[in-house]
């Protein structure tokens, strides 16, 4: 299942937004990898991620150490979504 962007550890003040995306199949997984790839190569922006055959764990942090997740991060989050 799906999860949307959750701001963690606490919604109020968020250190990383975070996301788990799931795939039918290994090819979704890596069609979705090789696009994210590109994006963020453009961008030259970098998250946390892992994954397996059929999901993508996402984790986006503020590009200043010490700072809460701000808009930029959300734009950059929604930025993402939009490659699915």
């Amino acid at each position: 299942m799906d999860q949307p962007w959750t701001p963690r550890p606490k919604p109020e003040q968020p250190e990383r937004l975070e996301r788990r995306i799931e795939f039918d199949d290994y090819s979704g997984t890596r069609d979705f990898l090789e696009r994210l790839n590109d994006f963020c190569e453009q961008r030259q922006r970098f998250l946390d991620i892992s994954f397996g055959r059929t999901y993508v764990n996402l984790t986006l942090r503020a590009e200043a150490d010490d700072q809460p997740v701000g808009d930029d991060e959300h734009a950059f989050a929604a930025a993402i979504d939009a490659l699915l």
